[in-house]
């Protein structure tokens, strides 16, 4: 699409990439005149119209909102998305700011964060995933997307086939000090609560004697791939290629599978029948993300809402301090 005045107000083109290419995958809305703007209010009158925008596009950019604070950010997403949500059933570290606003995921600077749709590993997701850039990147930090609709159908169709056929188990094994505790990433304190919520999630837990490996095992068996509610598009929607061991890095991984054997990992994906799936075509899946990956340069103020089943979205290492937090909806 070409540059557009968006509702008498806001001016939309598509996302110039890092690489000086145009995408439409993600819109830019930045308002005509930002002095009178008033982003609630214009929220307010226009959620239909971005809801719009983020089915065909999958995501929105808005850029010179006057948006500048946490808390700014929070009243905003809440006057598009009232009932934010929780942060369950997690897989990263993360900080809690207030609300139900959270920091990013808070691994080491010097790292690379895969491109991933939020929670695929499981049976429950959000629909929404709003960021918000309350201090840009002195360097790198940047957050890149990629349309899950275009990954799905570059992938080799044998490879595609064998996923949707077989769906992926997600072994967990929680093993004290290391990577996130049960109690975290089910955010419970008694073995009770964690049961339940693994019943109504479908998820085989298996507890165990801490003295001889892992407290816990925890087995789930998910979704290759998702037909999206509203546009009836497929979409690659799993994520095998991160938790599987070869997305460790090499030094990491030998020092684990060395202190743990291979079946104590941490985690781990398989074919939905217990199948190990084979590390070149999950190389495959790789590098179809790396082709549609859009990368762009995080403004101070930026807030991007994606819809999280049609835009995968990643984190490129950094230096200097990078501030940029997280609702879901």
């Amino acid at each position: 699409m070409q540059t557009q005045i968006f509702n008498n107000d806001v001016v939309c083109a598509p996302i110039k990439t890092t690489y000086n290419k145009t995408s439409d995958t993600l819109l830019v809305m930045t308002p005509a005149n930002p002095k009178d703007f008033n982003p609630i209010e214009w929220i307010g009158a226009n959620k239909a119209k971005i809801e719009t925008a983020l089915h065909a596009n999958g995501g929105v950019l808005l850029r010179n909102f006057g948006i500048y604070s946490v808390s700014e950010f929070n009243k905003v997403v809440q006057s598009l998305y009232p009932n934010l949500l929780d942060y369950t059933y997690r897989s990263t570290p993360r900080t809690k700011l207030g609300g139900k606003i959270y920091t990013t995921t808070e691994y080491p600077a010097d790292r690379t964060i895969p491109l991933h749709n939020e929670n695929a590993y499981s049976d429950s997701w959000p629909n929404r995933i709003c960021f918000f850039c309350a201090i840009a990147p002195e360097e790198g930090g940047e957050t890149p997307i990629a349309d899950s609709r275009r990954v799905y159908n570059k992938i080799d169709s044998k490879i595609r086939s064998k996923f949707e056929l077989k769906g992926i188990l997600y072994v967990k094994n929680y093993n004290k000090g290391i990577d996130l505790s049960w109690q975290e990433v089910f955010q419970a304190e008694n073995k009770e609560d964690v049961d339940k919520f693994c019943k109504e999630h479908g998820i085989e837990a298996i507890w165990k004697n801490a003295e001889e490996g892992p407290e816990l095992t925890t087995k789930q068996v998910c979704q290759a791939t998702y037909i999206h509610p509203t546009t009836k598009e497929k979409v690659w929607f799993n994520q095998a290629h991160l938790f599987h061991s070869s997305a460790l890095h090499s030094k990491d991984r030998d020092t684990l599978t060395s202190a743990l054997g291979e079946q104590n990992l941490p985690r781990n994906t398989f074919y939905g029948d217990g199948e190990a799936i084979e590390t070149g075509d999950l190389d495959h899946i790789r590098k179809i993300y790396d082709e549609e990956k859009i990368t762009f340069t995080w403004h101070k103020g930026d807030l991007m809402i994606l819809d999280n089943v049609l835009v995968a979205h990643a984190r490129e290492p950094f230096k200097g301090e990078r501030k940029i937090v997280v609702a879901m909806a």
